[in-house]
């Protein structure tokens, strides 16, 4: 029997198919499933028509045997099969695609849904097989045939009895190397795994014997019960996706379970959200909103992405370009038809289709969540505890192009109901001689509301935004202004609060200013007669683009930057500690530059920021306090 080559005349092309086009070997058992699948549909099909096939839709199957001791995989369906013109054409030529062919011609029948494209699935084999059969028959024929290949060699083909029609695929799995192990392909737990994994959503039963090791009967209630190994057929596949089912017929326990079976996430999912969309792009979509922030999710080991599925089949694991990185903690599945798949349909030929489906999961997403705000307020707030920094990062992100998009899913805590508010609930209280949105930045609630600078905005009555996070100033700043009303931060030098006295405090006490400065020298950039201090004798405030929250930031995460914000210190010439400074400039110079020095370092406890020399300001208090 003279062995045949193939018809691409191209070995090199082979050796690409088996070598460079797939990144994971495990990906040949999806082909070869999805090609029985393929077949099996092509019979299924003729059987609507043809009452000789005999079978119905519940009589198509797709069998797995594992022969540990010869070293082979057997994937058998009851499919269309193949004859000697079909082997030749589609096994025989490199990249000719049957289920394509069949595809375009049946493309107006919605319930065909033919996975393979490209015909080159079949060749992915080779990647674990050093030898591999197909004994087929096609439906209607008298003859069936064996195809045999051993990869870039050629192939052959005899005639061989076959009973019924279909296809058995025997892989001849390759001897283990020092780098490579294909000993795994022959394990009951890996198969299984990888049908779960890769093929779950075949729509047929994808049928294997399984060993398992149970209890003998009659010895259940024994103390000492005898076991025994039983193998049994099961069935791998779940076949139809929970995406796919009517939702009114899927209980919250059943979305529940697929959630934590499939993301290995145990937490109860803040909000489910299914959707189904035809147009540009055809596709169903399966998601959830977690309710725990996952421990990996700050790190570079977390990957986020949506499961992408073609018609059932797993594509891609985590595909990124579905997901904006603001809603990134999003998990879920998507499934469609209409995507352009490569040639190893394991990544996207055009990105079109996949912007198209993010922009419309984006908007999705976005509403399901201002529908939660709005609708379960207790939910809500405890999502954005979990995830609400992710949110505030997606509008500082991209030079704040999604500001817009994300600006109303905000909360920051409240000094006037000391729980968390919405942008749009400050303004909408907000009494009408109030000119901005105030707020006010630190390490937590406590520090914020002691901060001398805040005295003057909140005595007003004015509600205060406590900003805690140390990207929330950022996202502020991304901002600029909500509903035409700016944020103003407390240590702006005009809050905006007109004062009888302000007038006065500008231009008195410039000699004081001056003497305070020269005592300090370069630890502050400026000194003057705060406008906003009521009760408090000092404060340090942040000039400049820089707060000391964003230093704080910036020492952090890039302190070789060494990016500091310049400090004013503001003195309130009302307060009478301020006032014995004033007095001691004329009596007791000494004395009134320890003064200075004690005020500057207090201001910086209450701003959160480390005092230059601790033992010096200790002992400066104790020299006073003699």
């Amino acid at each position: 029997m003279a062995k045949k080559q193939f018809k691409s005349e191209s070995k090199r092309l082979l050796d690409l198919m088996i070598n460079s086009i797939y990144t994971h070997k495990e990906i040949f058992l999806r082909e070869l499933i999805s090609n029985a699948s393929d077949a099996i549909d092509k019979l299924c099909f003729i059987s609507l028509t043809d009452s000789n096939v005999g079978l119905s839709r519940e009589d198509f199957k797709i069998n797995l045997t594992l022969d540990k001791e010869n070293r082979k995989i057997i994937i058998e369906d009851n499919g269309i099969g193949m004859d000697k013109e079909d082997l030749d054409k589609n096994l025989g030529t490199i990249a000719s695609s049957g289920s394509y062919r069949f595809k375009q011609e049946m493309e107006k029948t919605d319930d065909v849904d033919i996975i393979g494209q490209f015909g080159v699935g079949f060749y992915s084999a080779f990647m674990v097989a050093e030898k591999v059969e197909v004994y087929t028959k096609k439906y209607g024929a008298d003859t069936g045939y064996i195809w045999s290949s051993s990869g870039a060699d050629g192939y052959t083909i005899k005639e061989a009895e076959k009973e019924n029609a279909g296809s058995v695929v025997t892989l001849y799995i390759k001897a283990d190397t020092e780098n490579e192990n294909y000993s795994e392909f022959l394990e009951q737990y890996r198969i299984s795994e990888l049908v779960k994994k890769y093929s779950d959503y075949i729509r047929y039963p994808v049928i294997m014997d399984m060993t398992q090791t149970k209890v003998k009967e009659g010895t259940e209630d024994s103390e000492n019960p005898e076991y025994e190994s039983v193998t049994e057929p099961q069935t791998l596949n779940s076949m139809i996706p929970i995406w796919q089912r009517p939702k009114k017929e899927v209980t919250e326990e059943e979305y529940e379970k697929f959630y934590h079976d499939k993301f290995m996430s145990f937490d109860k999912p803040a909000k489910i959200i299914t959707t189904s969309v035809e147009g540009v792009v055809t596709y169903k979509a399966l998601l959830y909103i977690p309710s725990k922030t996952p421990y990996d999710y700050y790190t570079k080991e977390y990957k986020k992405g949506l499961q992408l599925y073609s018609s059932g089949v797993l594509i891609m694991e985590n595909c990124e370009e579905l997901l904006p990185e603001h809603f990134r903690f999003v998990k879920g599945v998507v499934d469609s038809q209409d995507f352009s798949l490569n040639i190893s349909r394991e990544v996207l030929q055009h990105d079109h289709q996949l912007k198209t489906v993010a922009q419309t999961l984006e908007k999705k997403i976005k509403n399901e969540l201002a529908s939660m705000l709005k609708k379960d307020r207790e939910t809500y707030e405890s999502f954005f505890k979990e995830f609400g920094r992710q949110i505030k990062y997606g509008i500082v992100s991209d030079y704040g192009m999604h500001k817009d998009t994300l600006k109303d899913l905000l909360m920051f805590y409240s000094s006037n109901s000391e729980k968390m508010t919405t942008l749009a609930e400050y303004v909408d209280r907000m009494p009408e001689e109030q000119k901005y949105i105030y707020f006010a930045t630190g390490e937590n609630v406590t520090a914020i509301s002691k901060l001398p600078q805040a005295e003057k905005v909140l005595s007003k009555g004015y509600e205060l935004l406590y900003c805690t996070q140390d990207v929330d100033e950022f996202t502020i700043q991304s901002l600029m202004q909500y509903n035409e009303k700016q944020f103003k931060s407390v240590d702006s030098d005009d809050l905006g609060i007109e004062d009888e006295n302000d007038s006065e405090n500008t231009d008195t006490y410039d000699n004081v200013t001056k003497f305070v400065k020269d005592a300090l020298g370069d630890k502050v950039s400026e000194v003057v007669a705060s406008k906003k201090l009521i009760s408090h004798p000092v404060c340090m405030t942040a000039k400049g683009g820089i707060s000391f929250e964003m230093e704080k930031y910036f020492a952090a995460v890039q302190p070789e930057a060494g990016m500091k914000a310049q400090r004013c210190l503001e003195l309130n010439m009302n307060h009478k500690a301020v006032e014995a400074m004033i007095k001691a400039i004329d009596t007791d110079e000494e004395k009134a530059k320890k003064y200075a020095q004690i005020l500057y370092n207090q201001s910086l406890l209450i701003a959160g920021l480390p005092i230059d020399d601790p033992s010096e300001y200790a002992d400066l208090v104790c020299s006073i306090m003699e």
